[in-house]
């Protein structure tokens, strides 16, 4: 079922993609990433507005914190009456969110398989390729794309450069440093301040929101550094892939805040 519904119509996708836009595998990478995004748009607008809501409401929160935090059952009441005075389900979004974690899954494993096929290409996806869109036995995958080959990581090879015992020789690429960025860009936007759960954490003195309040933070940059840390390995037609999925993300952020604000 996985084969069949999920991974065998976004590789076909991916691969009409490609000769539709004229064999450049980075146009069809950016376009079939920019209509799966479109298409869950539905799908994710309620996680997205979800979490635009409890970051307003995070101050309110705090102050039930505060206020009830050592009485837990009063607080979590008093949190339910909140977010239903204010039409904010935090669950909302989860089963969408499943279905895209899935989809995105399927989309990554087609990419892996034309990035990283050997030479039994032609056979690797004329197996899974419905008949109108089979490739001839001489097909070659032009996985040239502006200066990146698709096919290798995001690397920049430098003089070596002596750190200790060890050897620094390559740097991020453009796209892969991009990707990074525009994921904490993404991840900062949509959680409430890390200052101000610093400030409750200090007031409330309890163990639970020192450690949410540390957790926090930590994936703030955890998530970019092992972009960057998966990207010296990983082909940069991924890193191409995660960059405008996160572009996408981080633009209907901007606009559902921008909406709010007007």
């Amino acid at each position: 079922m996985w084969h069949t519904i999920f991974f065998q119509p976004l590789l076909n996708g991916l691969i009409f993609t490609y000769n539709l836009v004229g064999h450049n595998l980075g146009f069809a990478i950016i376009g079939i990433t920019l209509l799966i995004r479109g298409l869950l748009t539905p799908l994710t607008l309620p996680s997205l507005k979800s979490s635009q809501k409890m970051k307003e409401l995070q101050p309110e929160l705090n102050k039930l914190k505060e206020k009830y935090g050592s009485d837990k059952q009063t607080f979590a009441k008093k949190q339910l009456e909140l977010f239903k005075k204010h039409g904010v389900n935090p669950a909302a979004g989860c089963l969408p969110q499943i279905v895209q974690l899935v989809i995105l899954i399927a989309l990554y494993q087609a990419f892996n398989l034309v990035l990283k096929a050997d030479g039994n290409l032609v056979a690797n996806l004329n197996q899974d390729l419905y008949p109108s869109l089979q490739v001839p036995q001489d097909f070659v995958l032009n996985t040239k794309f502006l200066y990146l080959n698709l096919a290798k990581p995001d690397l920049f090879i430098i003089p070596g450069i002596k750190l200790g015992s060890l050897t620094l020789n390559k740097l991020p690429g453009i796209f892969l440093i991009l990707a990074a960025l525009v994921q904490f860009l993404s991840s900062k936007k949509m959680m409430p301040s890390a200052k101000a759960k610093e400030k409750l954490a200090d007031k409330t003195k309890t163990q639970t929101d020192d450690f949410a309040s540390s957790m926090q933070t930590q994936m703030l940059y955890l998530f970019p550094l092992m972009t960057l840390f998966i990207g010296f390995r990983f082909p940069s037609g991924l890193i191409l892939y995660w960059l405008t999925f996160s572009l996408i993300m981080l633009v209907q952020q901007l606009i559902l805040t921008h909406g709010k604000k007007n």
